[in-house]
């Protein structure tokens, strides 16, 4: 696998960050950070699994659950969400917002200065401080819109609209 200069950089942050907290570098949790990290596809624990027991076949799933957790609680991870039956995780850490095709699943990430211009509605102030913001674009991908006349108007990855 060749990772580019994103992913080193990436990977570099996690090293600093595992360091500076006193947590183990092992070479499964790098693999599994690299697999987040690399991907586009916004994984789910499930799918780091897979991909990382193609490479290191005696990882455990409950290894890959406890470090992407443990890479959340260092901030190297975001979550991506709700989503019924898998939460999927994030490496890219940068400002942006994600599209989610409400058929098959698809997560891309984008950037638009119109969304980060976004004005956060007064009334959030009565839940409490605002952290950071992000758009969640739902609609239908190119490719599920292909195959449309085949399939009837339901979401199937179980994301309700408005959830």
């Amino acid at each position: 696998m060749t990772d580019g200069p994103e992913i080193l950089s990436r990977l570099a942050r996690y090293q600093a960050v595992a360091r500076a907290a006193g947590v183990k570098l092992t070479h499964q949790r790098l693999e599994i950070f690299r697999e987040v990290a690399s991907s586009l596809e916004h994984p789910d624990a499930e799918f780091v699994f897979r991909a990382v027991q193609t490479r290191l076949p005696t990882v455990s799933l409950d290894t890959v659950y406890r470090t992407l957790w443990l890479l959340h609680d260092l901030g190297l991870v975001s979550t991506l969400g709700p989503r019924r039956g898998s939460v999927r995780f994030d490496a890219n850490l940068e400002p942006h917002h994600h599209y989610v095709c409400v058929r098959c699943g698809l997560a891309r990430d984008f950037t638009s200065a119109e969304c980060n211009d976004l004005r956060v509605p007064d009334i959030l102030q009565e839940f409490g401080s605002i952290v950071t913001t992000h758009v969640e674009v739902r609609g239908v991908c190119g490719s599920c819109a292909a195959n449309s006349a085949a399939t009837p108007d339901i979401p199937k990855t179980g994301i309700p609209d408005g959830e």
